[in-house]
């Protein structure tokens, strides 16, 4: 009896686990035996909030996918040594057993370096500044502390049984991450370190395969992986490895003072269904969502706030169309032909000219995959007893080979325009009181005060990054006998490509600021010195440290290098270096102290109403505001303000700085996505600010209440144009090639009216449609009006029966319309 009950107890244990086993040989990974085709997306649970998660998750499902992917942040989740903080937004527990919930599988990519375009990479400052460390190489305390973190997180993992062996959703893990793309600088203790990651990873026992991305020297026990616009080519360096492509940038990140990336959704289509033609098991959207850098995450330096990444759900949430549904259209198409594709035999067919073909054969089902890369002139493909254009740059699947299911270049889904509403007129510029505050700058650059002396310049980041701002002070004896005095003086200060604010003898003498992927300048301006004690204050504003690059931990941040008064007198020039001088630190600034932007803040009744200062730097100001109505994402027009930083409610919005405008030119009308993507093409706003709206999460506002906002304007600005609005579909674009479905959506909103429809060859670009040569013999916009006006969504089949015939001959043909949606 008792054996009995022990071998029920055993089999009650084992169904209430539902254990997993993951496997995988060259093919595919393998669950319990079964082979599984991967699609997944990167969602970064700090780059939203939790309410937003649930949201997100769901139409990443909906959006074909079965898995997510998620880096750990590590300096987010431990700022200082040993004081830890999983809350709020950096809850990755409840972020996994969210993506659990909806029954997805996970990529966690532990690094616990990430880059990800994150401020120092995701590392905590307070780990470079611990003694004798170097970064990612064979160094004890370094490999002491990453040992630490990571297994912090599997364990943390393990206790909620997140992982597959344990019935969870976590499949694949990551250690490191692209250290190859740098690793030669390292050495040979950089190769060390690399095996020593692998292996400590493997230790862990967590069950499920680790994989390195970008080491094409990566030790057998873990699978090596690409990164990149096409990974289509990419072999991993083992053969028993599955072909894994961890990030296909699906777009690309912005910087302060550049223009807006766009990736093309035919492009994007084409990328992924090549990967999968040549073998490809799992490939990862980066970005899935890109999401907010909120407070001070963003890196660089010189990321912008909004990680918008032009991904197939934006940064508030919604559908980017026409990229979301094209690559959902794919998605599924591929998931139906999982087992050819993950068993079947592969036959691979050279038609000449960038035109290939590969055949799948699983049992009675034989499915082929068209390619032609050529980037001009579209393929006639001539296999068994059909003739097959494929046009150019683009990818036909065939899942029975016989009829064309999907051509990566042939878009049948609509294109969203969105568009930023007016929501309730209090909070329009004209309604929001605003009251303000000067930033005390007394202490600083009058008095000289602060808590830290040293005889030396130093970098910023030995104040362990607890604010971007520093106070760099000395004082300077100058009198009529000193070699340095003249008539044209001025300093002259070498800063490290951060932000940087001068102050002589109490008054601001000038700024100066660099551009992305600059990390160094000399700054000189005039300055009118007095015989006497001088006091120079120099204030710098970092914009996000140094994420990415050999041995980027090391490259200062501030003031670096030299600060010289220069003297000039006639043709003659003298220097007097003040690097060795008594210099004064002060981290932070009086206000950021205070907590000035929390409601909570004993200092909050110190504001000012009435007169209200503009184009005044170091000066915050503060005003309330009601939530705009409805569901809509809000967002927080900051046109018309220099740079600083915005709260609502006490939360970090990140900073801000809509003044940095991008270059005039550079930018393209009209995007061909038929050639290999990088990111200076097919850009857009030229002469704009990089960013201009700002986003607000629901969740940091209250629905019923008064809600407040506090801006730190650090250049100077005028605040009155400052409004909110939300972010919703203003137009739909459809588009349908012939026997496909057109479908319209105003997500959430009626069709007010049709302003385009033709169906033959009609052309053009969404906003600007025309008619072609040929076009069906019934009125498209009558019939697209009785289907569509007053409805949130409609759809019609794009074909003769319904649109008439056609004078088109045998040239393909397609429905194009242009719906207006209700604002």
């Amino acid at each position: 009896m008792a054996a009995k009950a022990l071998t029920l107890l055993l089999l009650c244990l084992v169904t209430v686990c539902n254990c997993m086993e993951v496997t995988y040989d060259s093919r595919s990974f393998m669950i319990d035996g079964e082979r599984k085709l991967l699609i997944s997306g990167s969602i970064h649970y700090p780059r939203s909030t939790p309410e937003m998660w649930p949201d997100l998750i769901k139409k990443a499902k909906a959006g074909g996918l079965n898995m997510i992917e998620t880096y750990v942040f590590w300096n987010a989740h431990e700022p200082e040594q040993r004081k830890y903080d999983f809350t709020g937004n950096l809850d990755l527990m409840r972020f996994l057993k969210t993506v659990r919930d909806e029954g997805m599988y996970i990529m966690l990519r532990i690094g616990p370096y990430v880059c990800a375009e994150w401020t120092f990479g995701g590392f905590p400052v307070w780990l470079h500044n611990l003694d004798g460390v170097k970064f990612r190489t064979a160094n004890d305390v370094f490999m002491n502390e990453m040992q630490n973190f990571t297994t912090l997180i599997v364990d943390m993992a393990k206790k909620e049984k997140l992982f597959a062996r344990q019935g969870g959703p976590i499949l694949i893990t990551q250690i490191e991450n692209e250290f190859g793309n740098v690793e030669h600088p390292y050495g040979e203790a950089g190769k060390v370190y690399m095996n020593w990651a692998a292996n400590m990873a493997v230790s862990l026992d967590t069950g499920s395969p680790w994989i390195m991305c970008q080491q094409k020297d990566a030790p057998p026990i873990v699978i090596n992986t690409c990164n990149g616009w096409y990974c289509d080519d990419f072999t991993p360096n083992n053969a028993s490895s599955p072909k894994i492509w961890t990030e296909n940038w699906a777009g690309w990140f912005m910087s302060w003072g550049s223009v807006r990336p766009k990736r093309a959704a035919e492009d994007v289509a084409f990328a992924v269904a090549r990967f999968y033609q040549t073998g490809g098991s799992l490939q990862n959207y980066y970005m899935y969502h890109g999401g907010t850098n909120f407070g001070r995450t963003a890196g660089g330096p010189y990321i912008t706030t909004s990680y918008d990444y032009d991904a197939p759900l934006d940064e508030y949430g919604n559908l980017n169309e026409p990229k979301y549904s094209h690559t959902k259209q794919l998605h599924n198409l591929l998931m139906s032909m999982e087992k050819p594709l993950t068993e079947g035999k592969v036959t691979h067919i050279d038609f000449g000219n960038g035109a290939e073909g590969t055949v799948f054969v699983d049992g009675q089902t034989t499915s082929c995959f068209f390619s032609n890369k050529n980037t001009s002139s579209d393929a006639l493909i001539k296999y068994q007893d059909m003739n097959i254009t494929v046009p150019a740059w683009s990818v036909s699947i065939l899942p029975d080979c016989q009829t064309e299911a999907y051509n990566t270049a042939k878009v049948n889904t609509q294109t969203s325009v969105m568009v930023k509403r007016e929501n309730g007129a209090e909070n329009q510029p004209s309604a929001l009181k605003w009251s303000w505050r000067p930033e005390n700058l007394d202490v600083a650059v009058i008095q000289g005060k602060g808590s830290i002396h040293a005889s030396e310049i130093l970098d910023q980041k030995v104040l362990n990054d607890m604010s971007d701002y520093l106070w760099y002070m000395t004082s300077v004896d100058i009198d009529e006998k000193d070699p340095v005095w003249g008539t044209n003086m001025s300093i002259r200060i070498n800063g490290t490509g951060h932000v940087l604010h001068a102050y002589v003898n109490g008054e601001y003498v000038g700024s100066k600021w660099a551009k992305y992927d600059v990390h160094n300048y000399d700054f000189e301006t005039p300055v009118k010195f007095k015989p006497g004690r001088n006091q120079i204050s120099l204030l710098s504003a970092l914009v996000g440290l140094k994420n990415y690059g050999a041995f980027f931990d090391d490259y200062r941040a501030g003031v670096c290098g030299f600060v010289d008064i220069v003297g000039r007198n006639g043709d003659e020039i003298v220097t007097k270096d003040l690097a060795g001088h008594q210099w004064v630190y002060k981290n932070s600034l009086h206000g950021l102290d205070n907590q000035l932007y929390s409601q909570t803040s004993k200092f909050s009744a110190k504001w000012q109403l009435g007169y209200l200062p503009v184009n005044r730097s170091m000066t915050w100001y503060k005003t309330t505001f009601k939530a705009p109505l409805g569901k809509d994402p809000v967002v927080l027009d900051l046109l018309g303000l220099g740079k600083g930083y915005a709260w609502v409610n006490g939360n970090n919005l990140g900073r801000y700085w809509p003044s940095y405008l991008a270059p005039e030119d550079g930018c393209d009308d009209e995007c061909d996505y038929r050639a290999k993507y990088d990111a200076s093409q097919c850009n857009y706003g030229c002469g704009e600010p990089t960013q201009r709206w700002y986003h607000v999460p629901r969740d940091f506002l209250s629905a019923t209440g008064v809600n407040e906002l506090v801006l730190f304007e650090e250049f100077g600005g005028n605040p009155s144009q400052v409004n909110f609005k939300t972010v919703v579909v203003g137009s739909a674009c459809g588009s349908a090639y012939e026997h496909k479905t057109m479908e319209l959506s105003c997500q959430g909103r009626s069709i007010t009216q049709i302003k385009f429809a033709s169906f033959g060859n009609p052309m053009g670009t969404c906003g600007s449609f025309k008619k072609g040569t040929c076009e069906g013999s019934k009125d498209a916009l009558s019939i697209l009006q009785k289907a569509c006006i007053g409805k949130e969504t409609c759809s019609l089949v794009a074909n003769e029966n319904i649109f008439g015939p056609t004078s088109c001959a045998d040239s393909p043909k397609k429905l194009l319309v242009e719906a207006v949606c209700a604002i």
